[in-house]
């Protein structure tokens, strides 16, 4: 009797897993989308008056501005969104040049790396080389043998974009201003910086010592992760040495401009006068990079003319809540009955102001998979719709691999199950 059971047992499954069932999808169809709701889901391009853009759900701006819609006194500029990434404004944006004390949002982001890891701590104290305490240009007279910590070194470079100071924190952190350039520039390519060398710490000219207005906002953008950054940034006055040393920041737009974080001045004979200024209002924070202007009010000038297009024409937005997609999707014909689905969404969007009233998503999901299926393939689609209609589609993907199940894994399943009765 018990083995015309495991019998009878043995063939159910095998039917289970081999014959198909006759209310299966089919796959070729169960992402074909009905947006017959939507009627106007063409209709994405929208107009402001100073340039024509898309609006997307990765903020894709079609038609960047430039130096055709306004332009601004320096050889090089860029603007993006922080959040997004998303291109605002370009001007030469990837000609390599001197970047001057820029070179110090670099710095500063490899301090505040090694600060994240544990490697260094704010109190500990930072010991003045003779090579250090020959950096020419801006600086805090730091003396050979003198001591500070690395909260006051940091101060140093953010506020008063000490050479002296970024060089000693560069041996710090480095072990030698050499050892901490490689580490720049390794930093650089993981980044994606394309177009930028590093042969010091400070920014003084150098032959090789080079970026763009990309590259440096890319640097910008992973640095302002660090939102402790902005404890040292946004000091327009400080003091060290118990007061003896005043500390005046170098970015005068943290008087006279609304929003502004930061984040880096810089100027040398070689490169001019620069800075890459950040901002934020509201929920958008923006990046805005100026290289070679021929002054300094010419470069707070345009910065501001860039931050101001920012702030005026876009607007960012959270995506909407999508809690209620399923975590999980049934399988049939597969050795488990359940697979995860992942979806990826950006957390921000941007737009341009006024194109879109309110953001929902539609979910286009079978009620079940065949296996097999493996992970990473389409499941389904999550759609992301605007008050005129579509902005863009995410694949709804699989976790983890669903396999078929065959006549050794079911017997396998069988026997296990028997053996617990």
């Amino acid at each position: 009797m018990k083995n015309k059971l495991i019998f009878l047992l043995c063939l159910i499954t095998l039917i289970y897993a081999a014959v198909p069932r006759t209310y299966a999808m089919d796959m070729s169809r169960m992402w074909e989308e009905n947006t017959d709701e939507y009627e106007n889901e063409a209709v994405n391009v929208f107009s402001p008056d100073i340039i024509t853009v898309m609006s997307g759900a990765d903020s894709f701006v079609e038609n960047i501005a430039g130096p055709s819609s306004f332009d601004v006194p320096c050889k090089s500029a860029f603007l993006i969104e922080q959040q997004t990434g998303q291109v605002l404004y370009e001007k030469y944006p990837d000609e390599q040049l001197p970047m001057a004390s820029i070179t110090k949002v670099m710095t500063m982001l490899l301090v505040m790396e090694a600060l994240d890891e544990g490697k260094i701590t704010m109190n500990d104290t930072v010991p003045v080389s003779e090579h250090a305490f020959s950096m020419g240009g801006s600086q805090v007279w730091l003396e050979p043998g003198e001591i500070f910590t690395v909260d006051e070194m940091l101060k140093a470079v953010a506020v008063s974009s000490a050479n002296d100071a970024a060089v000693a924190l560069a041996e710090y952190v480095g072990g030698s201003e050499e050892a901490f350039c490689d580490m720049m520039n390794r930093r650089a390519e993981q980044l994606g910086m394309e177009n930028t060398h590093f042969v010091n710490a400070c920014g003084l000219d150098a032959d090789g010592h080079y970026s763009t207005a990309r590259d440096i906002s890319i640097m910008a953008q992973e640095l302002m992760k660090h939102t402790q950054i902005f404890d040292y940034t946004t000091i327009w006055m400080d003091y060290l040495r118990g007061g003896q040393t005043q500390l005046v920041n170098t970015n005068k737009l943290l008087r006279s401009y609304n929003g502004i974080t930061g984040l880096k001045t810089g100027t040398t004979s070689k490169a001019g006068v620069c800075i890459c200024a950040t901002a934020t209002r509201a929920d958008m924070s923006l990046i805005a990079v100026v290289l070679g202007s021929d002054s300094s009010r010419e470069r707070f000038s345009a910065a501001k003319k860039l931050l101001d297009f920012g702030f005026a024409n876009f607007e960012t937005r959270d995506f909407p809540d999508i809690s209620t997609l399923p975590e999980y999707m049934e399988v049939k014909f597969g050795v488990e009955k359940q697979v995860p689905l992942i979806c990826e969404v950006p957390e921000k969007l941007l737009f341009v102001k006024g194109t879109t009233s309110e953001l929902t998503v539609q979910t286009e999901l079978p009620e079940y998979i065949n296996a097999p299926m493996y992970k990473g393939m389409k499941a389904g689609t999550l759609s992301l719709y605007g008050s005129q209609g579509k902005i863009k589609d995410y694949p709804i993907i699989l976790g983890r691999d669903a396999a078929r199940i065959d006549f050794s894994t079911a017997l396998t399943i069988l026997t296990n199950k028997l053996a617990c009765m």
